[in-house]
């Protein structure tokens, strides 16, 4: 009888919450990342959500390439 020996890997789970940035408004994180893969789409709207947290060193940003795309209204630039 061959007997195989197997590994197992096991990760620890967090619970955690996602919502759309028009919905983080009025709320109060104790923690926040923000995934930057797609950029935000209307002015203002990053703004919104980075003032939803606390403290900056609780305030995480995944951004692919350190950078995303920055929305403006260009009359307002002039």
């Amino acid at each position: 009888m061959c007997h195989s020996s197997f590994k197992r890997l096991q990760f620890t789970v967090r619970l955690a919450f996602a919502m759309i940035i028009n919905k983080s408004r009025g709320q109060s994180l104790s923690v926040c990342v923000i995934n930057l893969e797609n950029p935000c789409f209307s002015h203002g709207q990053l703004c919104v959500v980075c003032s939803r947290i606390g403290k900056p060193s609780d305030l995480f940003v995944y951004a692919p390439g350190n950078q995303t795309k920055n929305i403006v209204y260009h009359k307002a630039l002039q």
